[in-house]
């Protein structure tokens, strides 16, 4: 007697729609829900409304909840990112938050979130961005941010930090971009934050700093490829080290307001694609070196409340530089 065997294309046209029912009823992790739930419990009512159902990845007819992203692993679907900005919520940053293991982007800014950091921040170890801009955040930050190994953007500028700034910073591998700006942190920064081979934009002005740059680039071979330093509106002194030319790779120097002195190295002149030059409100005196004039990139040097001799002219139309934190997250 012979025996037909159905093909292997039948087979799988059977399966097919048990498959798309499994992926489509795929289960959203308890642990996720729960934390969700409870963050949704914490928050104002401009989230609330938004957030219909019990599950935040969606159910049924409904569709995930807004600002929450959800992404599919084994028979399950875990949040992977958290987007809730500029919707005025008001209180202490959510802890539950840290409980949703697999985030790799909590973006909470522009709010009204106060008291500090939870150290339990340490355990979102999957976490690529961090932007807690614009709040009321206070304390010190908390120095399990450094655990966050695969951190690449972290902005805390805006709130009002206090304390130094912390040197496990310096153990994010990954890092990019720190901005931590208009805060209240205060002592030296950190000279271990040079060590970090992929950081790209350190901004750390109008916060109460000290020391100087000498002490910042002590480290042999430091930010290897930064492209922008914000170090205006502090209270740093002593001069520009000649070693600051071997940050190659600098566009933006920004050192305006500070209490610094002495006079302008011309290896300074010669970094390749210098582009804006903040110098002025310092104590800077001499003369600035032709190669700043013929310099092929430089747009703008502001040198104005310094001691410099007569005839040093600035270069360019000077307008404010507003930089947005938004053109640094990609």
């Amino acid at each position: 007697m012979m025996h037909l065997r159905p093909s292997s294309s039948i087979s799988w046209f059977l399966l097919l729609p048990l498959l798309l029912n499994a992926v489509v009823h795929c289960k959203t992790l308890k642990r996720d829900v729960k934390a969700l739930n409870e963050i949704k419990a914490s928050l104002g009512w401009r989230v609330v409304y938004a957030w219909v159902g019990d599950d935040p990845c969606g159910d049924g007819d409904l569709p995930p909840w807004s600002g929450v992203t959800c992404t599919t692993q084994g028979d399950y679907r875990v949040v992977t990112e958290l987007e809730v900005y500029a919707v005025s919520i008001v209180g202490p940053f959510p802890t539950a938050v840290t409980n949703l293991l697999d985030l790799t982007r909590l973006d909470l800014h522009n709010n009204k979130l106060t008291g500090p950091i939870p150290p339990q921040i340490g355990r979102l170890r999957r976490l690529k961005i961090l932007n807690l801009r614009w709040n009321k955040l206070q304390d010190v930050i908390p120095p399990e941010i450094g655990e966050l190994k695969r951190l690449t953007h972290l902005y805390l500028s805006f709130n009002n930090f206090k304390g130094e700034i912390p040197k496990e910073l310096a153990n994010l591998p990954e890092l990019r971009y720190l901005h931590l700006h208009e805060n209240r942190f205060i002592g030296r920064i950190p000279p271990e934050l040079g060590t970090l081979q992929n950081l790209r934009h350190l901004d750390v002005g109008n916060n109460h700093l000290v020391g100087t740059i000498r002490e910042l680039i002590r480290i042999e071979g430091c930010f290897p490829v930064l492209r922008n330093l914000y170090l205006n509106n502090n209270y740093l002194t002593g001069g520009i080290p000649a070693q600051l030319a071997n940050l190659t790779n600098l566009e933006i120097l920004y050192l305006s307001y500070n209490k610094m002195s002495g006079v302008v190295p011309p290896g300074l002149g010669h970094i390749p694609r210098l582009t804006y030059l903040f110098l002025d409100h310092n104590q800077f005196s001499g003369r600035i070196p032709d190669a700043f004039y013929r310099h092929p990139f430089l747009k703008e040097m502001y040198i104005e409340g310094n001691a410099f001799r007569p005839g040093v002219k600035p270069i360019g139309v000077h307008q404010v530089l507003e930089v947005s934190d938004t053109e640094f997250l990609f």
